[in-house]
Protein backbone atom coordinates (compact mmCIF):
# COMPACT_ATOMS: atom_id res chain seq x y z
CA UNK A 1 0.00 0.00 0.00
CA UNK A 2 2.66 2.39 0.62
CA UNK A 3 5.50 1.72 -2.15
CA UNK A 4 4.90 5.03 -4.32
CA UNK A 5 5.69 3.98 -8.15
CA UNK A 6 3.97 6.34 -9.54
CA UNK A 7 5.43 9.33 -11.56
CA UNK A 8 5.17 13.15 -10.64
CA UNK A 9 3.16 13.77 -13.13
CA UNK A 10 0.67 10.81 -11.76
CA UNK A 11 1.03 11.43 -8.29
CA UNK A 12 0.49 15.16 -8.10
CA UNK A 13 -2.70 14.06 -10.50
CA UNK A 14 -4.02 11.13 -8.46
CA UNK A 15 -3.06 12.93 -4.94
CA UNK A 16 -3.73 16.54 -5.42
CA UNK A 17 -4.00 17.54 -1.52
CA UNK A 18 -0.83 15.95 -0.44
CA UNK A 19 0.43 17.62 -3.00
CA UNK A 20 -0.44 20.92 -2.11
CA UNK A 21 0.25 20.06 1.29
CA UNK A 22 4.18 19.54 0.72
CA UNK A 23 4.12 22.58 -1.61
CA UNK A 24 2.88 24.73 1.02
CA UNK A 25 5.85 23.18 3.64
CA UNK A 26 7.95 24.21 1.10
CA UNK A 27 7.13 27.51 0.25
CA UNK A 28 6.55 28.49 3.89
CA UNK A 29 10.02 27.33 4.75
CA UNK A 30 11.51 28.93 2.05
CA UNK A 31 9.88 32.05 3.00
CA UNK A 32 11.08 31.97 6.43
CA UNK A 33 14.47 31.23 5.32
CA UNK A 34 14.17 34.30 2.89
CA UNK A 35 13.14 36.59 5.76
CA UNK A 36 14.97 35.21 8.68
CA UNK A 37 15.64 31.79 9.95
CA UNK A 38 13.13 28.54 10.41
CA UNK A 39 14.82 28.10 13.86
CA UNK A 40 14.66 31.66 15.17
CA UNK A 41 11.67 32.30 17.46
CA UNK A 42 10.82 35.77 16.28
CA UNK A 43 10.47 34.14 12.51
CA UNK A 44 8.62 31.35 13.92
CA UNK A 45 5.91 33.29 15.70
CA UNK A 46 5.80 35.51 12.85
CA UNK A 47 4.72 32.76 10.38
CA UNK A 48 2.13 31.19 12.62
CA UNK A 49 3.93 29.11 15.50
CA UNK A 50 1.45 27.97 18.47
CA UNK A 51 3.42 29.07 21.59
CA UNK A 52 2.71 29.49 25.40
CA UNK A 53 4.99 32.22 26.19
CA UNK A 54 4.75 34.75 29.42
CA UNK A 55 2.77 37.59 28.75
CA UNK A 56 1.71 36.74 25.38
CA UNK A 57 -1.17 35.32 24.45
CA UNK A 58 -1.82 32.93 21.02
CA UNK A 59 -4.33 33.89 18.41
CA UNK A 60 -7.23 31.10 17.39
CA UNK A 61 -5.71 30.75 14.09
CA UNK A 62 -2.54 29.40 15.07
CA UNK A 63 -4.00 25.99 15.83
CA UNK A 64 -4.53 25.72 12.29
CA UNK A 65 -0.84 27.85 10.91
CA UNK A 66 1.55 25.97 12.78
CA UNK A 67 0.66 22.69 11.25
CA UNK A 68 2.38 24.55 8.13
CA UNK A 69 5.38 25.62 9.91
CA UNK A 70 8.44 23.66 10.32
CA UNK A 71 11.71 24.25 12.59
CA UNK A 72 14.38 23.95 9.91
CA UNK A 73 14.77 21.94 6.99
CA UNK A 74 15.56 18.89 8.28
CA UNK A 75 12.21 18.87 10.26
CA UNK A 76 10.31 19.82 7.43
CA UNK A 77 11.86 17.29 4.89
CA UNK A 78 10.67 14.61 7.29
CA UNK A 79 7.16 15.40 7.47
CA UNK A 80 6.97 16.19 4.08
CA UNK A 81 8.78 12.90 3.14
CA UNK A 82 6.14 11.04 5.36
CA UNK A 83 3.07 12.46 3.70
CA UNK A 84 4.40 11.57 0.60
CA UNK A 85 5.03 7.89 1.26
CA UNK A 86 1.93 7.79 3.30
CA UNK A 87 -0.92 9.90 3.12
CA UNK A 88 -1.70 9.12 -0.85
CA UNK A 89 -3.53 5.49 -0.13
CA UNK A 90 -5.74 7.42 2.69
CA UNK A 91 -6.55 10.50 0.04
CA UNK A 92 -7.60 7.82 -2.39
CA UNK A 93 -9.76 5.84 0.17
CA UNK A 94 -11.42 9.17 1.53
CA UNK A 95 -11.65 11.46 -1.47
CA UNK A 96 -10.16 14.88 -1.73
CA UNK A 97 -12.48 16.90 0.80
CA UNK A 98 -13.01 14.55 3.01
CA UNK A 99 -9.03 13.87 3.70
CA UNK A 100 -8.88 17.97 3.75
CA UNK A 101 -10.86 17.93 6.16
CA UNK A 102 -9.41 15.02 8.05
CA UNK A 103 -5.98 15.96 7.73
CA UNK A 104 -6.68 19.56 8.95
CA UNK A 105 -9.13 18.32 11.78
CA UNK A 106 -6.49 15.70 12.99
CA UNK A 107 -3.48 18.77 13.06
CA UNK A 108 -5.87 21.11 15.05
CA UNK A 109 -6.04 18.19 17.69
CA UNK A 110 -2.36 18.03 17.55
CA UNK A 111 -2.09 21.64 18.29
CA UNK A 112 -4.79 21.97 20.82
CA UNK A 113 -3.45 19.02 22.79
CA UNK A 114 -0.06 20.48 22.94
CA UNK A 115 -1.37 23.29 24.26
CA UNK A 116 -3.48 22.14 26.79
CA UNK A 117 -0.79 19.80 28.07
CA UNK A 118 2.69 21.33 27.94
CA UNK A 119 3.78 21.88 31.30
CA UNK A 120 6.12 24.70 30.39
CA UNK A 121 6.38 27.88 27.93
CA UNK A 122 7.10 26.64 24.50
CA UNK A 123 6.91 27.26 20.46
CA UNK A 124 5.68 24.51 18.96
CA UNK A 125 5.60 23.87 14.80
CA UNK A 126 5.14 21.14 12.21
CA UNK A 127 2.63 18.42 10.67
CA UNK A 128 3.76 15.76 13.08
CA UNK A 129 0.02 16.24 14.98
CA UNK A 130 -2.30 15.39 11.35
CA UNK A 131 0.58 13.05 10.64
CA UNK A 132 -0.17 10.82 13.44
CA UNK A 133 -4.11 11.52 12.69
CA UNK A 134 -2.91 9.81 9.34
CA UNK A 135 -1.48 6.66 11.12
CA UNK A 136 -4.58 6.74 13.39
CA UNK A 137 -6.82 6.32 10.22
CA UNK A 138 -4.94 3.44 9.45
CA UNK A 139 -4.88 1.45 12.60
CA UNK A 140 -8.66 2.25 12.77
CA UNK A 141 -9.07 0.89 9.47
CA UNK A 142 -6.90 -2.28 9.93
CA UNK A 143 -8.86 -3.32 13.09
CA UNK A 144 -12.86 -2.23 11.87
CA UNK A 145 -12.30 -2.65 8.45
CA UNK A 146 -10.19 -5.56 7.35
CA UNK A 147 -11.10 -5.98 4.49
CA UNK A 148 -9.54 -2.99 3.31
CA UNK A 149 -5.77 -3.21 5.51
CA UNK A 150 -3.90 -6.11 4.59
CA UNK A 151 -1.58 -7.75 7.09
CA UNK A 152 1.02 -6.32 6.31
CA UNK A 153 0.10 -2.90 6.45
CA UNK A 154 -1.16 -3.00 9.16
CA UNK A 155 2.12 -4.97 11.08
CA UNK A 156 4.05 -1.57 9.09
CA UNK A 157 1.38 1.13 10.71
CA UNK A 158 1.77 -0.72 13.86
CA UNK A 159 5.69 -0.88 13.90
CA UNK A 160 5.97 2.89 12.91
CA UNK A 161 3.60 3.90 15.40
CA UNK A 162 5.41 1.91 18.45
CA UNK A 163 8.78 3.78 16.63
CA UNK A 164 7.24 6.76 16.59
CA UNK A 165 5.36 7.05 20.51
CA UNK A 166 9.09 5.89 21.75
CA UNK A 167 11.09 8.37 19.36
CA UNK A 168 9.00 11.00 21.02
CA UNK A 169 9.47 10.14 24.61
CA UNK A 170 12.88 9.48 24.31
CA UNK A 171 14.54 12.52 21.66
CA UNK A 172 14.66 15.59 23.32
CA UNK A 173 12.81 18.98 21.51
CA UNK A 174 9.73 16.24 20.35
CA UNK A 175 6.65 17.69 20.17
CA UNK A 176 4.69 14.20 22.26
CA UNK A 177 1.42 15.69 23.10
CA UNK A 178 1.18 16.87 19.56
CA UNK A 179 1.29 13.20 17.89
CA UNK A 180 -0.72 12.12 20.76
CA UNK A 181 -3.69 14.73 20.02
CA UNK A 182 -2.84 14.29 16.61
CA UNK A 183 -3.27 10.48 16.67
CA UNK A 184 -6.41 10.58 19.14
CA UNK A 185 -8.21 13.38 17.00
CA UNK A 186 -7.67 10.79 13.79
CA UNK A 187 -9.38 7.81 15.57
CA UNK A 188 -12.47 9.93 16.27
CA UNK A 189 -12.55 11.99 12.79
CA UNK A 190 -12.25 8.56 10.93
CA UNK A 191 -14.43 6.57 13.34
CA UNK A 192 -17.30 9.72 12.67
CA UNK A 193 -16.20 9.62 8.72
CA UNK A 194 -16.42 5.57 8.99
CA UNK A 195 -20.03 5.96 10.40
CA UNK A 196 -21.25 8.56 8.12
CA UNK A 197 -19.79 6.53 5.05
CA UNK A 198 -21.81 3.61 6.16
CA UNK A 199 -25.16 5.37 7.42
CA UNK A 200 -25.15 7.23 3.68
CA UNK A 201 -24.27 3.68 1.90
CA UNK A 202 -27.07 1.77 3.99
CA UNK A 203 -29.88 4.74 3.19
CA UNK A 204 -28.35 4.05 -0.52
CA UNK A 205 -29.33 0.47 0.12
CA UNK A 206 -32.73 0.90 1.17
CA UNK A 207 -33.60 3.57 -1.34
CA UNK A 208 -32.43 1.21 -4.34
CA UNK A 209 -34.77 -1.81 -2.62
CA UNK A 210 -37.34 0.50 -2.39
CA UNK A 211 -37.08 1.13 -6.03
CA UNK A 212 -36.64 -2.54 -7.01
CA UNK A 213 -40.05 -3.51 -5.14
CA UNK A 214 -41.96 -0.33 -6.67
CA UNK A 215 -40.54 -1.20 -9.84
Amino acid sequence: MFLRNESLKQYIKLYPVTTVLICVHLIVLGLMEWTGSSQDAETLLRFGALFDLPGMTPEWWRYLTAMFVHIGFAHMFFNSFTLYVFAPPLERMLGTWRYLLFYILSGIAGNLASAWLHPDHFISAGASGAIYGVYAAYLFLAIFRKDIIDRQTKQTIITILVIGFLQSIIVPHIDLYAHFGGFVGGLIVMGLISLSIQRRQKRHQEEQRQQASEG
